[in-house]
């Protein structure tokens, strides 16, 4: 084959010597031909072979069963593939057709070498992104950080790419450039900075499990709340619920505090804490008839004889004189309502029973008794969840009232404010 390729490229300076056109028009003119010869030679080689490859590529991929080929077809890794072997061709063809030009030679030698070098790191590039695509279509490494891994690999290949690159330009050995590299570490590290600890920070992330392609977080400090899209080495892509894109830096994650909802998203209820405020001058005992009025209440009724028949009993075992209501024991309309809620919770059919389930009172504030409700909705999608809370404070709203409860709220108009 070398010979051939000797033969080829060896007629063309005898001829034109024979022409006594001189020596030096003869080697420049001879160059100029086996340029053009190379050329050509060099293009129909890579029609000949993308063609073959691609269309074995895809004859392999429409046979096999797997994703991965298609995907290699799809990133046109065998079309780089066929821009390959003409380089090789050409860097085989370089020292015969310059073996008069020793200093370009070695000039076009080392670019052909380079740019081989370059268009390999492209095919392996092509490579990772179809292994990333079909690695993201099996569900066990759907929500890894597959990207952080593959740009990792890619960065310490295009490192060991420019060592070899400046010692082939400046025929520097390998072991002196890596030297010279440690000399220089410190301005490395700096300049590296972010990729470092993005590096470092995706390799945590991934082991601690903090945060998976497809979860729900929020990140007050960047303003996003929405659905992690993307995850790699410099930068984590979420697509926030009104459409936008927030990018947050990989370091972030565990240099600072941000919300997942995942464990809310796999448990089985979607927590409901929210408050009303109740007048603290509205809360009262409750006369006898005014219980007996209640009792026509279906949820507490049953509630209401059986607590009225033990505070009988505890007020007759003690003698309290009841002339006055406040002696003993007794219902509070405050009390009666928060059991009330209770029951009504127990019997809304978009709760969770199994788990927690309260209406408590909380610390009172100068604004009145804050009455919470803490529960869980059985469905946890963000519209019906929100449904769900709405209809129960809805209910809430309207019954306050049955109670003489009075809620709290900021004087806003004239007819807020009583004349003295």
């Amino acid at each position: 084959m070398h010979k051939l390729v000797e033969k080829l490229f060896s007629w063309c300076y005898p001829m034109l010597k024979k022409l006594d056109l001189g020596e030096t028009l003869s080697a420049y003119l001879s160059l100029l031909v086996n340029i053009f010869i190379l050329a050509i030679l060099s293009y129909i080689m890579y029609l000949i072979f993308r063609y073959i490859l691609v269309r074995a590529m895809i004859v392999i991929a429409r046979k096999s069963k797997t994703k991965f080929d298609d995907l290699l077809v799809s990133n046109k890794t065998a079309k780089y593939i066929a821009h390959l072997i003409p380089l090789l061709f050409i860097y085989k063809c370089v020292p015969i057709i310059l073996e008069n030009f020793v200093y370009w030679e070695s000039i076009f030698g080392k670019l052909v070498a380079i740019y081989i070098v370059l268009l390999s790191l492209w095919i392996i590039k092509t490579i990772f992104n179809s292994l990333r695509d079909y690695l993201k279509l099996n569900p066990k490494f759907s929500d890894k950080p597959i990207d952080s891994y593959i740009q990792v690999i890619m960065i310490m290949l295009w490192i060991f790419a420019f060592v070899y690159v400046i010692s082939k330009i400046f025929d520097i050995t390998t072991t002196a450039m890596l030297g010279t590299f440690g000399a220089i570490s410190a301005v490395i590290i700096l300049i590296f900075r972010d990729t470092i600890l993005g590096f470092v920070a995706s390799v945590q992330v991934s082991l601690n499990d903090m945060v998976r392609i497809g979860d729900w977080i929020t990140f007050d400090k960047f303003g996003a709340d929405g659905d992690v899209i993307e995850i790699n080495l410099a930068t984590v892509k979420v697509r926030n619920f009104d459409n936008t894109t927030t990018t947050i830096p990989t370091y972030s994650m565990i240099s600072d505090s941000f919300r997942n909802w995942r464990g809310m998203l796999n448990s089985h209820g979607r927590r409901i804490k929210r408050h009303i405020l109740i007048k603290a001058n509205s809360i009262r005992f409750l006369n006898e008839d005014e219980l007996q009025e209640l009792k026509k209440i279906h949820l507490v009724s049953q509630y209401i004889d059986l607590r009225q028949n033990e505070i009988d009993n505890f007020n007759k075992a003690n003698k309290v004189d009841k002339s006055i209501l406040i002696n003993g024991r007794n219902m509070t309309n405050f009390g009666l309502f928060r059991k009330y809620i209770t029951q009504y919770l127990l019997q809304h059919p978009g709760l969770n029973k199994n788990m927690i389930l309260l209406c408590r009172q909380l610390q009172p504030t100068p604004q009145g008794i804050p009455l919470e409700i803490y529960t869980f909705s059985s469905d946890k999608r963000f519209e019906n969840y929100e449904y769900i809370m709405a209809d129960i404070f809805d209910h809430i709203f309207a019954s306050i009232s049955y109670f003489d409860l009075e809620i709290y709220e900021m004087p806003s108009g004239k007819s807020d404010f009583v004349e003295l």
